[in-house]
């Protein structure tokens, strides 16, 4: 592709401060992926700890990869070069493959601008943002299959769930984000606009996914809950006490991801302005008061509010208000937060009702607490709300792009799993009963005499 018949929407001025607040939050926000690690790693048994960490990398570094090649061009390259997008699904993967071309530099007039898609900073950083979003969506799922599965399946699932997944859904509800638009979006062709009609070209109603409750949490959370049924239990599941090992590990991991969602939330604005502020305030209220929530569960049911459900509870806000950080006030977020947390302590008792072996509780915290933080917009949203703006309408564009992306999701991710059974998914009974992190990767995390 020549650069100069990009069209000219895509040049623009470069604002310094912008640019270096959206490489803080890209780097806070790839700090999420080793702070899940330590998460995870504490909340697994000793002898699975570095396979459930090695997870994590291991998506860090196969996702890091795909995305340089071809999965930016996937999610975003429509709106840079200005062609179409197939259906509404996705970008053409070849248009910015490797994603050489955003690192050029273009002369106009006296100017030197860079490519930058019609945001204030270059392309380049808003590509690699997106990256660090693509990564820790993958991570995610990792803990659900904690202590059974073959490392390197995993790593083949991490590169066809996210080019099949991941980029189309990362599309068809951000791609607008730099003049292209999907499916779930707020163009005019997307579910939105036949909904609720549209106004020179954008849906009257436009969903709202402020930082990845769709494309991040209820994505992970679907495919999580699809892969556990698909691959099965754990040995003993239902008769053993799968008890975490190390519960500073789940301390600091919850801290790091904590510290880390302030570049995922407040960088989603790409700006420094006074959203960005009113996000940070927002993440921070619900956060705050999922802890809250979540124990006070806790002490009714158990009798105890321990640290674990302090750590757990700060992730379900976090998960809860991603979606909705920009559209509630620091009052409706306190709400949200509460709530969330309450429903995801709740929630992470259905695996033993139903029967399924959700290892550390990704369909819990992420699928019920996505869900609850993207419908919850419609009713508590500022202005837009069923509570706060006394209109329905946002409520259910919020509902119907929700279900959209768990059945797109579930779908899928189960056509994958089934089509990956050939290479196995499991590691024996022995060695899972041994330890998983001997059998996969010849280590061990504790050398004890």
């Amino acid at each position: 592709m020549v650069l100069a018949q990009l069209p000219n929407e895509s040049f623009g001025p470069i604002d310094t401060g912008n640019t270096a607040f959206m490489l803080v939050s890209a780097a806070l926000v790839l700090l999420m992926t080793p702070g899940l690690a330590f998460f995870y790693g504490g909340l697994a048994r000793g002898k699975s700890v570095l396979n459930m960490m090695m997870m994590s990398f291991g998506a860090l570094a196969s996702i890091s990869v795909v995305y340089v090649l071809w999965g930016f061009s996937m999610s975003f390259s429509d709106g840079i070069t200005g062609k179409s997008d197939i259906l509404g699904l996705f970008a053409n993967p070849f248009a910015l493959f490797g994603s050489d071309q955003l690192m050029s530099t273009i002369g106009e007039g006296d100017t030197e601008q860079y490519v930058t898609a019609g945001l204030s900073v270059p392309a380049v950083i808003f590509m690699g943002f997106q990256l660090t979003f693509a990564v820790i969506t993958v991570a995610l799922i990792s803990g659900a299959l904690a202590e059974r599965v073959k490392f390197s399946t995993w790593m083949v699932f991490t590169v066809i769930w996210s080019t099949i997944v991941y980029f189309p859904l990362s599309h068809m509800v951000w791609g607008g984000l730099v003049g292209g638009g999907g499916l779930l979006g707020a163009g005019e062709d997307s579910i939105a606009a036949k909904l609720f009609g549209t106004t020179d070209g954008e849906a009257n109603v436009a969903p709202i996914d402020f930082a990845g409750g769709t494309v991040v949490h209820i994505n992970a959370g679907i495919a999580a809950l699809v892969l556990v049924l698909i691959i099965g239990k754990r040995v003993g599941f239902g008769r053993t006490a799968y008890r975490p090992h190390n519960i500073p590990f789940v301390m600091l991991g919850a801290a790091l991801l904590w510290f880390g969602w302030f570049g995922f939330n407040v960088g989603s604005e790409l700006g420094a302005d006074l959203l960005a502020g009113q996000v940070w305030v927002n993440t921070t209220a619900a956060t705050a008061a999922a802890i809250i929530g979540w124990l006070a569960v806790e002490l009714i049911r158990d009798k105890h509010a321990t640290s674990v459900g302090a750590a757990s509870g700060i992730v379900a806000g976090l998960v809860a208000i991603t979606p909705a950080c920009g559209a509630l006030t620091p009052v409706g977020s306190l709400i949200l937060g509460v709530i969330a947390g309450a429903l995801a302590a709740l929630a992470i008792g259905m695996k033993n009702k139903f029967g399924y072996d959700d290892s550390l509780d990704v369909v819990g915290v992420h699928l019920v607490a996505g869900l609850w933080g993207t419908l919850a917009i419609g009713l508590l949203g500022k202005d837009v709300g069923l509570l706060w703006g006394g209109d329905y309408k946002q409520l259910v564009v919020q509902a119907v792009i929700a279900f959209f992306a768990l059945a797109f999701t579930a779908v899928l991710t189960a056509i994958i799993a089934f089509a990956l059974k050939p290479l196995g998914w499991r590691v024996s009974d022995e060695d899972e009963k041994s330890g998983i992190d001997e059998a996969e990767h010849a280590e061990t995390a504790y050398e004890l005499a």
